[in-house]
């Protein structure tokens, strides 16, 4: 056997929990949340301290390097590594005890901080450190790197709240560091006690100093703390297998005060001077992060200032006077939570925002979050701003201001030689700056590779040497997570992207928003991981697949760094062909929720369609891509050979049934859905003389009202013709025009109303039906996606000619439009023109009957927005709505779960009815008796049928049953 086959052979005898050499686990780990990639030997996910200690003999018998994983949202490197990764996130993830009279909690390392804060909570407390990342990072990563967040300016950094710990040293001995020499390795108190001169007078004394080990927490005077010092140590003294934590008092009420200044140098002025009033935090941003209808006060920069009392007055109260002590240009009180927490998603986002420049320009970590004395941050931001300028650099600083700690995503060029050697030069001319400012290089997230090269213009040649000697006492043969900290390698050195390739990747879909390029769409993921939240929370939709399993694979970031390393081609080999990349992909349900929910706008659902494409081409497809992906087209031939009713009479005999779904690869547990006896367009045709329909003027109008053209979809026009039936009432009640798009195409065109009669043009003229492609991308099956789209923009045209807006009821159908078909079909400029008339229902009323006043139902509504209407087209006009019919109550976010075709598929159907159990049929269970089930999307419907005694209904249906009876 090969030296690597022998230690995952060693590791499988040894170990009780997961052992996974294979390609997919290892590639899920080749990166963190930095700029660094290292590809590790495999991947263990031990149960238990004891699977632990049988890691670290193994792989110090055979002289392997070890490296802890917790959430992987590092940004200095130090979650990856070349040899064995531990991750603690699978099994090693409980709250293991909670003392609410002595303010303790017993951890493991893989715990999520969310975790420990919902269990807290109950009791009146919460763990005090709060990063931005706190629904995935874990505990063990948090003291790894010695973490802070927000709330640090009040309750101190992860160092600050750690009781003991649990520790193994890389040669099997078990620790447990606390107070007074508690838990040190034999020979470190003799170490500290010939250096206490050089330990009490090489630290910089400021509130977020993390850089370099924390030896001055074994002086005498500070309590000779060893789990305090042990923090921050990023993994290379010890494996942490548990902790006990300190927990603090929650204030039962908050307020928010929003202080804003002219720019981020008045903002960082201010913030130091409001710390005598105790607030529970000072952050601060200016506007380059922050999105259009935020909500902020008027200015340039903000101050993010957070206060805390025993009732929401007291809150209010000392918000209050913060505001009235700073000089502001404006400011902002928030008391109600909501609110906050939607102001706080602002701030916490700006981590994955600030990866893009303004323009759109790639920014990335490398100096993420230096820290300096807080009453010296606006001369540091000034003198930082001229330093940018003078490489040729952006960036845009917000964070920590109270702390004086600063995070900064900067466009450096990392792909070319000379850009690799301007991230040098600054780099180390920022480290001086941040020195003679008397800083840290780091104040949050550690050194790791980094930083590490660096330490010795901080710290000097001796700490750092003695850094190096505290090592040894702890890992003498330098197993831990080797290359950070200490005998760092170089910062410019296994960069991710090095492996890329240099010329863009020949693909489909357009990729305005990334130069036409796939590989820097791929870029776009940065690891910050908002997709592992193990709970939407609201209404955000990302990432459902992960939330069901659990797996990394299947989270959004899983799923890019898989596509990164098939590109790099060093770990997945076969490229476009790579089962690995499929088998990861396959779970995706191509809701889009991480266009809108991933703070850097990745959209696996483009690159899963684009990666299908490529996977199959040439190839026999599973056959759900035959049957399903090509749905319009057999819907088409069995209404046209009028056979649905004997559709309708087989799917109700089981035994066919049965062998139906299995040649067609549709899940044995779904119900085949019946057909529309009469199509939605052919029952347009029975009743269009009642005055809609026919031709428009250029403008647009028809009549007394504008005119609309309603888009008969594919699941409208053959499942659920009630809907279109309804919207049609409701868009004339509202007194508009509608008619439906042309179904000939020909020289001299009406827009047409879905008839096209002219006997002139029928004898040249070719008739078809417009399609969104909606089935055909979400299948991968590209090519055919921009047939049919052509064919619809042929015959779009006359309607495009007009102003008449294009009115889609399918969410999913709408969102294809606007976004897939400018994609797909970048080079004609009748797909963006169609894209931008495509309203949703409520859209069109919003917009062209402002004054019509829907019918009032005074009934509470529950159900779900649809996934794409949540992603791409925004549900505002649609809350108005409903609130205008009396239609009460918040929809359920999250994703339906049936997704298309995704939960048709055989093998996904438990996954499906788990993204449904999440929010949607816990709503259901939760609504009253009178409540209206209310989801626009056919597949949500659907899946409220088939898994709930409910009926959900379209807001058109429900709008048109509350109409006046017609004459």
């Amino acid at each position: 056997m090969t030296d690597h086959a022998e230690l995952e052979a060693a590791l499988r005898r040894g170990v009780r929990g997961d052992v996974d050499f294979g390609v997919t686990a290892r590639a899920l780990v080749t990166m963190d949340a930095s700029n660094y990639r290292r590809v590790p030997r495999g991947v263990v996910a031990p149960r238990d301290a004891d699977d632990v200690a049988a890691v670290l003999a193994v792989c110090r018998e055979h002289g392997v390097p070890v490296v802890a994983r917790g959430g992987g949202t590092s940004i200095a490197g130090q979650a990856t590594g070349t040899g064995v990764v531990l991750d603690f996130t699978r099994h090693m993830n409980r709250l293991v005890s909670l003392d609410p009279a002595a303010r303790t909690a017993v951890v493991q390392p893989g715990l999520v901080l969310d975790r420990l804060q919902e269990a807290a909570a109950p009791h009146g407390l919460r763990f005090g450190p709060d990063p931005s990342t706190h629904g995935r990072c874990t505990l063990g990563g948090m003291i790894g790197n010695n973490s802070c967040g927000s709330h640090s300016v009040a309750w101190g950094t992860t160092a600050d709240n750690v009781r003991e710990l649990d520790v193994l040293t890389a040669r099997g001995e078990r620790l447990r560091p606390g107070r007074d020499w508690a838990g040190a390795p034999r020979g470190l108190r003799a170490l500290v006690e010939g250096e206490l001169s050089r330990l009490r007078t090489g630290f910089p004394e400021l509130p977020r100093r993390i850089s370099g080990y924390a030896l001055d927490a074994l002086l005498p005077e500070r309590g000779a703390d060893v789990a305090r010092s042990f923090c921050g140590s990023e993994g290379t003294l010890g494996i942490l297998t548990g902790a006990v934590v300190r927990l603090v008092e929650a204030p039962r009420a908050r307020a928010l005060a929003v202080l804003a200044y002219g720019d981020e140098g008045a903002a960082a002025e201010a913030a130091a001077g409001l710390l005598p009033y105790r607030p529970l935090t000072v952050e601060g941003m200016a506007a380059d992060l922050v999105p259009p209808g935020a909500g902020l006060p008027r200015g340039g920069a903000w101050l993010f200032v957070e206060t805390g009392g025993e009732t929401a007055g007291e809150a209010r109260a000392r918000a209050e006077e913060i505001v009235r002590a700073a000089d502001v240009l404006d400011s902002l009180v928030v008391t109600d939570p909501a609110a906050q927490r939607a102001l706080w998603r602002v701030r916490e986002d700006a981590s994955g925002t600030a990866t893009r420049m303004p323009d759109g320009t790639e920014a990335w970590p490398g100096w993420e979050d230096c820290a300096v004395p807080p009453a010296r941050l606006g001369a540091y931001l000034r003198d930082f701003r001229a330093l940018l300028a003078s490489h040729g650099l952006r960036g845009t600083p917000y964070g920590h201001f109270g702390d004086g700690c600063i995070h900064v995503r900067i466009d450096f060029d990392l792909l070319s030689e000379a850009g690799v050697g301007r991230f040098r030069r600054f780099s180390e001319d920022l480290a001086d700056l941040v020195v003679a400012h008397g800083g840290s290089l780091s104040g949050e997230h550690g050194d790791g590779q980094a930083r590490a090269e660096l330490l010795p213009r901080m710290y000097g040649p001796e700490l750092v040497a003695l850094f190096e000697r505290a090592k040894a006492v702890w890992d003498p043969d330098d197993l831990l997570n080797p290359g950070m900290l200490v005998r760092p390698a170089p910062l410019d050195s296994r960069l991710r992207f090095a492996p890329l390739p240099r010329e863009p990747v020949p693909v489909v879909f357009g990729y305005p928003a990334d130069g036409g390029d796939f590989t820097a769409a791929v870029r776009r993921c940065v690891g910050v991981a908002k997709c592992r939240t193990a709970s939407a929370g609201g209404p955000g939709v990302m990432c459902p697949s992960f939330r069901v399993t659990g797996e990394e694979a299947h989270s959004t970031r899983g799923r890019a760094r898989l596509l990164h390393e098939m590109l790099a081609g060093e770990l997945i080999t076969d490229g476009w062909r790579s089962p690995e990349v499929r088998d990861a992909l396959d779970l995706c349900l191509a809701c889009k929720g991480c266009r809108s929910d991933c703070p850097v706008g990745v959209d696996m659902a483009t690159y899963k369609a684009e990666f299908l494409h490529h996977h199959y081409a040439g190839r026999r497809r599973p056959a759900a891509h035959y049957s399903l992906g090509r749905l319009p087209r057999w819907l088409r031939w069995a209404s046209g050979a009028r056979l649905t009713a004997l559709v309708n009479a087989l799917a109700a005999v089981r035994p066919v049934a049965r062998v139906a779904k299995r040649l067609a690869g549709v899940a044995p547990e779904r119900a085949v859905p019946r057909l529309a006896g009469e199509t939605f367009s052919r029952w347009w045709r029975r009743t269009a003389g009642r005055g809609s329909g026919g031709s428009a003027g250029a403008d647009g109008s028809h009549g007394g009202g504008p005119l609309v053209v309603l888009w008969p979809d594919t699941f409208t026009e053959h499942l659920s013709p009630s809907v279109g039936r309804a919207a049609v009432r409701v868009l004339e009640a509202a007194g508009l025009g509608v008619t439906l798009p042309p179904t000939l195409r020909m020289r001299g065109r009406p827009v047409g109303d879905g008839r096209s009669r002219s006997p002139l043009a029928l004898l040249t003229a070719r008739h078809a039906r417009v399609c969104c492609g909606l089935t055909y991308v979400s299948t991968g099956q590209l090519d055919h996606a921009r047939t049919v789209l052509r064919r619809t923009l042929d015959l779009m045209e006359p309607v495009l000619e007009t102003a008449a807006p294009v009115v889609v009821l399918e969410p999913s159908c709408a969102a294809a439009l606007r976004g897939d078909l400018p994609e797909l079909l970048p080079d004609d400029p009748r797909a963006a023109r169609l894209a931008t008339r495509v309203l949703t229902f409520a859209e069109t009323l919003e917009r062209y009957a402002p004054s019509w006043v829907p019918p009032r139902l005074g009934r509470p509504a529950v159900g779900q927005t649809h996934c794409h209407q949540h992603a791409v087209l925004g549900d505002a006009p649609d809350r108005r709505l409903r609130e205008a019919a009396g239609l009460d109550g918040e929809l359920s976010g999250g994703c339906c779960g049936l997704a298309g075709n995704f939960g048709f598929e055989r093998g996904h159907f438990e996954v499906s009815r788990a993204c449904a159990d999440e929010q949607l049929l816990p709503a259901l269970r939760d609504a009253p008796p009178d409540a209206v089930v209310l989801a626009d999307g056919y597949s949500c419907r659907t899946q409220v049928e088939q898994l709930s005694r409910a009926r959900a209904r379209h807001l058109a249906e429900v709008l048109a049953e509350a109409l006046p009876d017609e004459p």
